[in-house]
């Protein structure tokens, strides 16, 4: 029974981890690094075609954006996840791979003029089509057999629509474990759904730490928050950019400006427009209108019950083409422009990053967390300029940060939810957090709940039995070092021993044809590795 920590360990994103139960492989989530190298080709440090399920958490890329990776290089075992992870990767997951795409005719155009090895994207379409084939849809508090001694049960985390911590209760040779995945804990009294629930028992947990290191500031009036800044913006004739995470933030951002809409709380402004300028926000949208059951909060249950969407309002446009994108900035109107991604890495944003950032009269608002070497966190940093499309743009719009929009729980609430187990687990291990946070907040675990904390290095292997650690791995800073790429191999690589595996069953499935038939199948195997040694 072992654990190893392939993601999220000493940093914040690209969460992935393996259980090995009974000579069989988990694993749970399968996440995209996010960050500087958030598109380049990402390593899989283990042969995806001897994985034998994923257990996903949230639909979130950081937490799903590798699974048509895994297809890629040869998984085709079941995915499960909740109805609305499904419905949302079934989204994410296609934009994901379209922009893998993008990315690799763009660098391709540059490298076929200088005569250079052409590239790849992590990952096609047809990749991410597989992988949406695989995906099995589960419900909250519904425990499934997997098979082979291990049993999950999905349990509603409040931190994005289908969202889960997943228990897996494990037995083997007799000895039976419940190893809860937090996933990210949700914070409390989010618009649309619900709070976290909280899960009693446990022997060994993985835990989040995102913000384990602060405490949000007591609960404001979103909404006149967001119409305060509006309100000034506006008045001097600027617009206010938000840079927002498809799924998730931008339908909680609607469902406020549904209510300064309905208040009133923009004076002098009259009909103005907010603009979603994301495809993959409206789609997103689409499906947390559909989900409505199992998923949305009583206030949200209200509104819908009295005949009022709570995602839409007077004044709403749905920009689609790059056309109606394009027409935004060059209307002189004062308006909001909701965009992604939110952490201002890709997408449309940095057309309207492009063409708001310079001028002093516009504001732009985070509304999330932005990791350590993004663009977004450059701009909350204070950088006085940045790089868009090749120009150089100066800083001069206002840069504000909506303090308390979190889809996160803080210290206390992380605290809160681990506290709930009793007894305690056994085990804690703390990931996904900032190195230094993540350290903090074990060492907090430790001080004031008397835990029995780890905080694993990337690739450390524990056996859950005894837990002694096998492999320590290596300590991991925000920006991948050398020596871990250079431990995981390329990704082609794997491939290539991806494709080596799947010839070898081919292999193994024509022991029983004829001779002829397997003097030919050898000579053409010789004939191919007498080209690849030459």
């Amino acid at each position: 029974m072992k654990l190893s920590f392939y993601g999220a360990a000493h940093e914040v994103t690209g969460s992935c981890y393996c259980l090995e139960v009974n000579a069989k492989k988990y694993l749970i989530d399968c996440g995209m690094q996010q960050g500087p190298d958030e598109y380049a080709s990402q390593e899989m440090p283990f042969v995806p075609s001897e994985i034998n399920a994923v257990f996903l958490t949230h639909a979130h890329i950081d937490h799903s954006g590798r699974i048509p990776l895994l297809a890629k290089l040869g998984f085709r075992d079941d995915i499960y996840a909740t109805e609305a992870t499904a419905e949302l990767c079934s989204i994410m997951l296609r934009d994901s791979a379209h922009i893998q795409e993008l990315e690799a005719e763009w660098q391709n155009r540059k490298k076929r003029r200088a005569g250079a090895d052409q590239a790849e994207p992590m990952y096609s379409m047809k990749d991410a089509e597989t992988a949406l084939s695989l995906f099995r849809a589960c419900v909250y508090n519904q425990t499934i057999n997997v098979g082979d001694g291990v049993d999950i049960t999905f349990i509603d985390v409040g931190h994005l629509l289908g969202s889960a911590s997943i228990i897996v209760s494990v037995n083997e040779d007799g000895v039976a474990k419940k190893i809860v995945f937090s996933g990210d804990i949700g914070n409390i009294n989010q618009p649309l759904i619900q709070d976290p629930s909280y899960i009693t028992a446990g022997d060994i947990v993985l835990m989040e730490s995102t913000y384990g290191d602060r405490e949000h500031e007591p609960e404001p009036d979103y909404a006149q928050a967001l119409a305060d800044v509006v309100q000034r913006v506006f008045d001097r004739g600027g617009n206010v950019v938000i840079p927002s995470f498809a799924v998730g933030r931008t339908q909680e951002l609607l469902y406020f400006f549904r209510q300064i809409k309905s208040k009133g709380l923009v004076k002098g402004h009259d009909g103005f427009r907010v603009y979603v300028d994301s495809p993959l926000a409206n789609e997103a949208t689409n499906i947390f209108r559909e989900n409505v059951a199992g998923y949305y909060d009583e206030e949200a249950l209200a509104l819908i019950q009295n005949g009022i969407n709570p995602l839409s309002f007077d004044g709403l446009s749905i920009s689609v083409g790059s056309d109606d994108s394009r027409a935004i900035n060059f209307d002189q109107e004062p308006k909001v422009i909701i965009s992604a991604s939110g952490m201002c890495e890709a997408g449309r944003i940095r057309h309207h990053l492009k063409h708001n950032l310079w001028r002093p009269e516009c504001a732009v608002i985070f509304v999330g967390f932005q990791a350590a070497g993004t663009l977004g966190r450059l701009l909350l940093d204070g950088v006085q300029q940045v790089k868009l499309f090749g120009e150089t743009i100066k800083v001069n719009a206002e840069i504000v940060k909506l303090q308390g929009i979190s889809g996160h729980a803080d210290r206390t609430g992380l605290i809160k939810w681990i506290s709930s187990f009793q007894p305690a687990p056994e085990k804690v291990f703390v990931v996904h957090g900032e190195e230094s946070v993540a350290e903090g907040f074990a060492q907090l675990l430790r001080e004031k709940l008397a835990l029995n904390v780890e905080v694993p290095n990337h690739s450390s292997v524990y056996d859950l039995l005894s837990m002694q650690c096998l492999n320590n791995g290596i300590a991991v800073s925000p920006q991948r070092s050398k020596s871990l790429k250079d431990k995981r191999g390329s990704a082609l690589y794997q491939r290539l021993l991806a494709a080596c595996d799947r010839l070898m069953q081919v292999v193994h499935a024509n022991r029983e044809a004829s001779n002829k038939d397997l003097a030919k199948f050898a000579s053409q195997i010789d004939a191919l590795s007498e080209k690849w040694k030459m």
